[in-house]
């Protein structure tokens, strides 16, 4: 109704949850379920295989308090809340460290012109669900993993995403005598700095499955060992 359009304008086509309390809140359990909802839709996004793009202030949380079509608000409910940086800062740091692990990659920049489905023939997918070879497509379904690879092979991600309300056991991958162990460089369920890390700082995970959290994502990584270095860039690290 602030538009001044009587609630017409903007669309009611709205896929959200307010995870158990409307608008702001104290509730410390609401708010760490919204941190990592927050982080699980970022690392979905800034991973694709295809080209990602943010609104301004995703990064730090930012919010129109609802209004979802807020362009003639000039005013708190579309500007840049720049103490937001600081009141989020776990995330703001995620989304860099999410930023860096997206730029190691293989893809020259004379390529930058490919299709997405031309990408996707290049770099194949191998689903999965809690079991391998298994993924569960239903409309029932709440989880889902994937397992693919990158630099030519010598680095191979595997992907755990839980959206039940129950912790999951996900079979992992088993690896050939050219990789190293796999390492867990993204837990979305855990709080900053575990919840991402760099290759040197990351878990090492050697069984054979791995518990996913409720509602959280699971990267494991590993790579070749006579491949390049994945380290993030230094910059991440801060």
């Amino acid at each position: 109704m602030a538009n001044g359009e009587a609630n017409r304008d903007g669309s009611n086509h709205n896929l959200s949850w307010n995870c158990g309390a409307e608008g702001p809140t104290d509730d410390p359990a609401v708010e760490r379920l919204r941190n990592r909802q927050v982080k699980n839709f970022l690392t979905l996004t800034l991973l694709a295989t295809g080209t990602p793009m943010l609104l301004m202030g995703d990064e730090i949380r930012r919010t129109q308090r609802g209004n979802n079509n807020a362009y003639c608000q000039n005013n708190d409910t579309s500007w840049f809340d720049w103490s937001l940086v600081e009141k989020h800062a776990d995330v703001h740091r995620f989304v860099r460290q999410l930023i860096a692990f997206r730029m190691v990659r293989d893809l020259p920049v004379e390529r930058f012109g490919m299709t997405l489905s031309e990408l996707l023939r290049e770099q194949p997918m191998e689903w999965h669900g809690v079991k391998l070879g298994a993924p569960d497509w239903g409309r029932g379904s709440h989880s889902l993993a994937a397992c693919g690879r990158i630099l030519g092979g010598k680095l191979v991600l595997h992907v755990m995403n839980n959206a039940y309300w129950e912790p999951l056991e996900f079979e992992v991958p088993r690896l050939g005598a050219t990789h190293q162990p796999w390492r867990r460089c993204i837990d979305t369920f855990l709080d900053a700095p575990e919840d991402i890390c760099t290759w040197a700082d990351a878990r090492i995970v050697e069984d054979s499955t791995c518990l996913v959290q409720p509602r959280a994502i699971v990267i494991l990584v590993t790579k070749a060992h006579r491949g390049p270095s994945v380290d993030a860039p230094a910059d991440a690290e801060q």
